[in-house]
């Protein structure tokens, strides 16, 4: 076995998106472009209304997939295809884009802390047109495991302590991981040898990750292997890690679009603005 430790540190990078959301930018910056297969990964926080009341209106995604996981507040999601969710508090959706979406994700609270993520996913050039489908999973809905004393572990997607995430059927066999430890506490997670991975503190001051520091607001990329060990410091904190296995393919990007080759933004482009979404 292999342990794996923190190969490069990028801190979240303050920005804004949609109609004005204030959120940090951790992959998908110029700090870290994309760690494949993540292409973006945002963390929206505030209890200031003006900093994310404006949502995120009606906007178009092809050739990969959207992650919402929401930590406090509530999302009314709708798209073109008649379909609403509520995303509530503790709440995960996971979108397939496929081959094009139109949709729509606004808060339904006019005060109050709303905080949460958003992670994309790249898909392989096989599955890049699929037809659009949503995995909207209620918090209840998601295993909570205590692997060790002082850890407790909101399952995703993936697999820990015999606990199955509810997330099924990605073509990049997630693990996403909802970590909190307590001072001290100590845990070994098994991952996947040929995943890519990554672990971002965000609640807390700092944890150990492969024996390193990792500070609040920090991402910390992960080296190949297949174990990783996680130990609380003198004060509680939660993470997430977050692993998929790679694709290993061209990516041309342009804004909501994710294909192989530039050929084939043009034509997601013209089939946008011919209304074939």
């Amino acid at each position: 076995m292999s342990d794996r430790h923190i190969t490069r540190r990028i801190r979240g990078m303050d920005t804004a998106d949609g109609a004005g959301v204030k959120l940090k930018r951790i992959i998908g910056q110029p700090g870290l472009d994309m760690l494949d297969p993540f292409l973006l990964l945002d963390e929206f926080r505030s209890d200031q209304a003006d900093d994310y009341i404006a949502g995120f209106p009606e906007h178009p995604h092809r050739g990969f997939e959207t992650v919402t996981y929401m930590l406090a507040g509530n999302m009314l999601h709708r798209d073109n295809h008649g379909n609403t969710g509520k995303l509530v508090a503790g709440s995960v959706q996971w979108m397939t884009a496929g081959r094009g979406i139109l949709h729509s994700e606004m808060p339904q609270q006019e005060a109050g802390l709303m905080w949460g993520f958003q992670l994309w996913v790249n898909l392989p050039a096989a599955q890049k047109m699929t037809a659009p489908r949503y995995q909207d999973i209620a918090p209840e809905r998601i295993p909570v495991v205590h692997p060790a004393e002082g850890v407790e572990v909101r399952v995703l997607a993936g697999e820990l302590a015999g606990a199955v995430g509810p997330v099924e059927g990605i073509p990049t066999a997630p693990l996403y991981l909802d970590v909190s430890l307590q001072p001290g506490a100590a845990l070994t997670l098994q991952l996947p040898p040929a995943h890519h991975g990554f672990a971002y503190v965000f609640d807390g001051d700092a944890a150990l990750v492969g024996g390193e520091t990792l500070r609040r607001s920090e991402l910390g990329v992960l080296s190949d292997g297949d174990r990783l060990q996680l130990t609380g410091t003198d004060q509680p904190a939660r993470l997430i890690v977050v692993a998929a296995r790679p694709l290993n393919e061209p990516v041309a990007r342009y804004g909501p679009f994710v294909m192989n080759t530039p050929e084939q933004i043009h034509e997601a482009i013209a089939d946008f603005r011919a209304g074939k979404f």
